[in-house]
């Protein structure tokens, strides 16, 4: 065979592996668009969890945000609470996966607490997308502080991982104080390190791009991150905190990865913070 034939049968056969390989990569990537939401939501449904929690009282919250979702939420009271928190929670399960952490938040630091669920969460009607996540917080802050009558910008805002990033939107109305855990610099941030190979921080719709978010806000910052966690790197929360604006704080939890309870030292650390605050 002449070494020209052989050369266009190598080139044909290239060529169609090529295609086959790009061909593949754009319907991945249109699957991995089409599915976005789903690939950053994990919501468990209502009856999915522990609604009876041991250890701590619990009042049902339920308002309605902007566009008429119902939204449900734990109000757990304190009768000589230290401060008010909202806290929002990350992107899996719901509220009663929380019950720990407000259990903790309520009898070791002495606070008021709502945490609420995200539209399509437990029992919260809807189904969760940025613009609606955010407007289901805003509705959460408007009914705790009628419900304690503190004015919405003296409530602490809280929140970990994706939680952090609506916490972070809530912030630039205002806070008491703004305490965030294990969360982001932005969802692009986040995909490009999980999908490196793929063009998402020009593609992706959810942005929750908190490192522009934080410069609106002004008041004290409590940031607490581990350094072995395997789905928001510590890099990029400590691209979040260089954007803050002082005062601010950043805990290293050591050996701790993402979704690893904190140590009783962690919520007394957050006594001392909150205690101190103006």
């Amino acid at each position: 065979m002449a070494p020209r034939t052989v050369g266009r049968i190598c080139y044909n056969i290239a060529w169609r592996a090529c295609r086959i390989f790009l061909i593949a990569y754009l319907v991945l990537f249109l699957v991995m668009m089409y599915l976005e939401n789903s690939l950053i939501y994990f919501p468990m449904k209502f009856p999915g969890g522990n609604w009876t929690p041991q250890g701590i009282t619990v009042e049902d919250a339920w308002f309605t945000a902007v566009d008429g979702t119902k939204i449900h939420g734990w109000y757990v009271p304190h009768e000589q609470s230290k401060a008010v928190i909202l806290f929002c929670h990350g992107n899996g399960g719901n509220v009663t996966h929380r019950a720990d952490v407000i259990r903790e938040l309520r009898n070791r630091v002495g606070a008021a607490v709502l945490i609420f669920d995200y539209r399509g969460y437990g029992k919260s009607e809807g189904k969760p997308n940025e613009s609606g996540v955010l407007a289901d917080a805003r509705a959460a802050r408007s009914w705790l502080a009628q419900k304690t009558g503190v004015g919405e910008s003296q409530i602490v805002l809280m929140g970990e991982s994706l939680g952090g990033a609506v916490a972070v939107d809530l912030a630039t109305d205002g806070a008491r104080a703004l305490i965030l855990e294990n969360t982001f610099s932005s969802i692009p941030d986040v995909a490009s390190h999980h999908y490196p190979w793929a063009p998402v921080r020009l593609l992706m719709r959810t942005r929750f791009n908190s490192a522009v978010n934080i410069r609106s806000y002004h008041g004290p910052l409590y940031q607490s991150h581990g350094d072995r966690d395997s789905i928001v790197p510590l890099e990029l929360a400590r691209r979040l905190f260089d954007a803050a604006n002082e005062p601010k704080q950043f805990l290293v939890l050591e050996w701790a990865n993402h979704n690893d309870p904190h140590s009783p030292h962690y919520y007394d650390k957050l006594r001392e913070f909150l205690v101190g605050l103006p």
